[in-house]
């Protein structure tokens, strides 16, 4: 159960780089995506489990390979710098 949790979070955490990256707002992105802001917060914030539905709705909105939401390795190496400090 917690590695669940723990893609979910590196999920949320890769979305919400993404996005800030190209400089949307989770309201914009659930705009052009179709989905509601708090739903794109909730995701972010890994209280949901998104669907595969959704998640190829936002990388298409993203203008994304759905692959590249999965390249946690950023997010790795971030994860292992604060946990040297």
């Amino acid at each position: 159960m917690e590695k669940d949790k723990e893609f979910s979070k590196f999920l949320g955490k890769k979305l919400r780089l993404i996005r800030m990256s190209m400089g949307l707002s989770q309201e914009e992105l659930g705009h052009r995506s179709g989905l509601h802001r708090t739903y794109i917060g909730q995701i972010e914030r890994a209280e949901k489990n998104i669907t595969v539905r959704n998640l190829y709705r936002i990388a298409n909105t993203l203008e994304l390979d759905i692959r590249e939401l999965f390249d946690f390795s950023d997010i790795y190496k971030e994860n292992k710098t604060k946990k040297k400090r």
